[in-house]
């Protein structure tokens, strides 16, 4: 592993707050309230791809192995998979069209002789990838298309016979008996409304979405929404789509003063801490990587109608095809500013700088939200607005929130995360060890083929460190995660005496540096092995460790930063230690004696399993 990669420490979490307010069904009835103080979350989805157990994926085979009707062979669409092409023989990775190569690759899935004779319109991209892995002959682009069966046959009836001949085939060619059409949100309510509701949507020249549905002559529900990241965003457009009357709450500001207040912390060192890398509009990945990254069907629907969503307030077409899809802070600014925008023509009451400081209830029922000026951190100008529902999409730093629910005795569980160290290389270097020769097509993310990323994992067991658990060997995962190619490393603090950090980069790409965290799964054990006990004691075990890296940085938000081969070695980095795109300053330190030896010697351990990996 090259010298020049060096640690950063990293607090990282996996919170799982996601509210839902149960919306009307189309027959209008009175408005229900919710069960007193409950959190709600998401159901757990059915799994797919490579998450299904082997018996669901047996399951699956035998019934795609079903022969289909000969006639219905010739309606609807075949879905292509695994078509790969050459790198040296694709326009590059921005170009989404059916190139001649390609049609080749269409012509041998089908089995048709002469690619040449294919018309190119009878296809279409849905997904795009790179494929640069070692074992590979040659790098190629990995493409998933769709063959609209009608418009092939008319504009060449030769095809018949070898369409005849197809039969779906796990993960290889699967028939649709309709196009798969997904529009974005707003489109999907607006439809589902005029169908239920018979009321039409309000359309303005090109843009369907520029003026708000009539709600029936029911009452409007009243809805706080508090927190502007993507699920308060989201959860605020469709309760608006459906007729709900929003308020939208946010600590932070505006993306544009929010900008200001980075660019002061940056670069003069003052932290707003209600505005900050963390807080404000867009949440926390307004500025970080930006990935669109999912694990629950990158080609189902309602993943397009999100990814539909973003297009419309602005984010790049490709993005939809992409296969790893990714917009960078300076796409997501102006998004974010068209979405509030849409949101205030829906009628939706937007209010920046606006902290939630209590939950009013009455009788076991919420009934509203306290809310006070977040750039005071007195409360004499605190404010009581009313609600017949609130949905909390606050984030995991919101931690004061955790605390105002444990004080209402609502149940809170707590659940495992991670936390680790930040590791940062040039992206020369990993541009080199993945493409090798092809690494000079990477021209700073305008070349052909994408800047170089990574994705690494190892499972730890108690043999492979000294584990403190009493109870047996401790079992854990050991994984890269938000790997920021050409990006760098900010600050995500949020008090002053505390020391965090992330990940973010922008659209290109073009940075000189590379960075990924590199975390340790810990559980409520860990935590009662420092004293912390009960609902948020994972939130303590967090702030522990960020104090700790606050006191070995020095103070003045510097960051504690050391080799990795003197990580390895569990000795202090010298003076001269190698340049970082953190830009608030770092001091040599020694890392390894930050976490519980546990902790570090996972981290040690899977180092030299990544090293293998990634490195050579």
């Amino acid at each position: 592993m090259s010298i020049t990669s060096k640690f950063l420490p990293l607090h990282l979490s996996f919170p799982n707050p996601n509210p839902k307010f149960p919306f009307p069904t189309p027959t209008p009835r009175p408005l229900s309230h919710p069960k007193p103080l409950t959190i709600r979350c998401a159901k757990k989805r059915q799994r797919t791809g490579n998450l299904r157990y082997p018996s669901e994926k047996k399951k699956l085979k035998s019934k795609q192995k079903t022969q289909i009707d000969e006639a219905d062979k010739f309606e609807g669409f075949w879905r292509l998979y695994k078509l790969g092409v050459p790198v040296h023989r694709d326009p590059g990775k921005d170009f989404l069209g059916v190139s001649d190569a390609l049609l080749k690759q269409i012509a041998k899935a089908l089995k048709f002789p002469a690619a040449s004779m294919l018309p190119p319109e009878a296809f279409s991209v849905v997904r795009k990838s790179f494929d640069a892995r070692k074992f590979l002959k040659e790098p190629k682009f990995v493409y998933t298309v769709d063959m609209d069966v009608n418009k092939l046959l008319d504009l060449e009836p030769c095809t018949w016979d070898f369409i005849f001949e197809l039969e779906p085939k796990v993960g290889e060619i699967e028939h649709l008996p309709h196009e798969r059409v997904s529009g974005d949100v707003t489109s999907i309510i607006q439809n589902y409304r005029r169908i239920y509701d018979g009321t039409v949507p309000i359309k303005d020249g090109n843009n369907q979405h520029s003026e708000p549905h009539k709600h029936p002559t029911t009452k409007k529900p009243r809805v706080v929404v508090v927190g502007s990241g993507p699920s308060g965003l989201f959860a605020s457009l469709v309760l608006a789509e459906f007729g709900a009357d929003v308020t939208l709450l946010e600590r932070g500001q505006a993306v544009e003063q929010r900008g200001r207040d980075i660019g002061a912390l940056v670069v003069r060192k003052i932290l707003q801490l209600e505005s900050n890398f963390c807080f404000g509009e867009g949440g926390a990945g307004t500025w970080s990587d930006g990935k669109l990254v999912t694990r629950i069907g990158r080609n189902s629907n309602s993943v397009l109608s999100v990814m539909k969503t973003l297009v419309t307030f602005g984010a790049p077409e490709n993005i939809l095809f992409d296969g790893k899809p990714h917009l960078g802070t300076d796409r997501l600014v102006p998004l974010l500013r068209n979405f509030r925008q849409h949101l205030q023509r829906l009628g939706v009451d937007i209010r920046f700088g606006t902290r939630v400081d209590d939950l009013l209830v009455e009788n076991g029922n919420v009934v509203g939200v306290e809310v006070s000026d977040s750039r005071s951190n007195l409360k004499f100008n605190s404010q009581k607005l009313g609600c017949d529902a609130a949905v909390l999409a606050v984030g995991h730093s919101a931690r004061d929130i955790y605390q105002m629910l444990l004080s209402h005795d609502t149940i809170l569980v707590p659940k495992e995360f991670a936390v680790g160290l930040r590791i940062e290389h040039p992206q020369e270097l990993i541009n080199g060890i993945q493409y090798a020769e092809l690494a000079a097509e990477v021209r700073s993310g305008r070349g052909r083929i994408p800047v170089a990323d990574y994705k690494v994992g190892k499972y730890i067991s108690g043999d492979d460190a000294d584990e403190h658990c009493d109870s047996g060997p401790v079992k854990r995962s050991c994984y890269s995660f938000c790997m920021c190619p050409g990006g760098q490393v900010v600050l995500t603090t949020t008090n002053t005496s505390e020391l965090c950090i992330n990940g973010m980069s922008f659209s290109r790409r073009a940075s000189k540096w590379a960075n990924a965290a590199l975390v340790v799964t810990v559980s409520s054990k860990d935590f009662e092995s420092l004293n912390f006990h009960g609902p948020v004691a994972g939130v303590e075990f967090q702030r522990e460790f960020e104090r700790r890296a606050a006191t070995m940085g020095g103070g003045n938000f510097q960051v504690p930063v050391q080799t990795v081969t003197d990580f390895l070695e569990n000795k202090l980095s010298g003076a001269s230690i190698p340049p970082s795109s953190y830009r608030l300053g770092v001091k040599a330190a020694s890392l390894h004696e930050l976490f519980p030896s546990y902790i570090t010697e996972a981290l040690q351990s899977s180092i030299l399993t990544f090293d293998n990996e990634v490195f050579f």
